[in-house]
């Protein structure tokens, strides 16, 4: 990986995993370590801190400070509930590229999978855990989220779907029905998903959002970034909102982050799943299979 970066001219970076203020997302529950430095004697400002759930927002400040390609692979830490693919800690791989839109990433992530795999031995055609292959070659398929909700789910989301049932309907029919046997982006999320994407130029009812997927799990997730710290702040109050009404504590407002938005240039941005990415090339089924200790082992 760090190969194929350095051949590109990016630079390695390594961000903080402590936080004052993640992003406000209603869907990622982060690790709050309250009365961190209380017991110390520090300052109220240092009294609730969070592990870094992504290391997003301290890259984006490096791109406003005039960094133009970099990448970092480090933890990071979520509340998740355990599973195949999840664990609350795991390696996360992340790229962001000034200059560029979504569509660089997809070719990234195309010319990325290849190296890796010729790396460790493969070819292009990757065994599946269940005995099917999985061609890396390009291109990957691509397919938009109405065009993927339509053939598998049978309706189609719009601009504000019900979150519920579009989450429901991503997990049980549109996931599994998304090839196995080819690498598919699944691209142009409803702009009320848009999370940190901006909205696509000429359709502002979609986000250029784009989630990679092969052998069956979501390796990869990126975007072209929103750099209006006008539109980000409002988007960060609803997503507060949403996370009081779920019963959250919801998190701090991330001011530094705002106030050096608005110098960040266009830019694009991926983050990569290191142990699924590790899983498929080893055809193992559990994340566990790659991991050497989980935190409580």
């Amino acid at each position: 990986m760090r190969r194929w970066f350095y051949h590109r001219d990016f630079t390695e970076v390594q961000t903080p995993v402590l936080t004052l203020a993640p992003a406000p997302e209603p869907s990622i529950e982060t690790f709050r370590i309250p009365e961190a430095a209380k017991a110390q004697g520090h300052s109220q400002r240092l009294q609730d801190l969070f592990l870094v759930p992504s290391p997003e927002l301290f890259m984006k400040r490096l791109l406003a400070r005039g960094m133009s390609r970099i990448f970092q692979i480090t933890p990071v830490f979520r509340r998740e509930e355990l599973g195949n693919f999840h664990q609350p800690e795991f390696t996360m791989l992340e790229w962001y590229h000034a200059g560029c839109d979504y569509t660089a990433l997809m070719a990234d992530c195309e010319s990325l999978l290849a190296e890796v795999s010729r790396a460790v031995g493969h070819d292009m055609k990757l065994p599946l855990p269940d005995g099917r292959i999985c061609d890396i070659s390009r291109p990957f398929h691509q397919i938009t989220v109405s065009e993927a909700f339509e053939k598998y789910a049978g309706w189609l989301p719009g601009p504000e779907p019900d979150p519920d049932r579009f989450n429901i309907d991503m997990v049980e029919k549109v996931e599994p029905g998304l090839p196995a046997d080819k690498p598919v982006f699944l691209m142009d999320y409803p702009a009320s998903m848009a999370s940190l994407a901006r909205l696509k130029p000429g359709n502002p009812e979609v986000a250029e959002r784009v989630e990679l997927y092969a052998g069956g799990m979501e390796l990869a997730n990126g975007f072209s970034e929103l750099h209006d710290p006008h539109e980000q702040r409002a988007r960060f109050l609803a997503d507060i909102k949403k996370q009081q009404e779920a019963g959250l504590n919801p998190t701090p407002m991330p001011e530094q982050f705002l106030q050096d938005l608005s110098s960040m240039p266009p830019a694009a941005g991926m983050a990569l799943g290191i142990d699924r990415l590790i899983m498929l090339l080893l055809a193992k089924k559990d994340i566990r299979e790659v991991v050497i200790f989980e935190a409580w082992s």
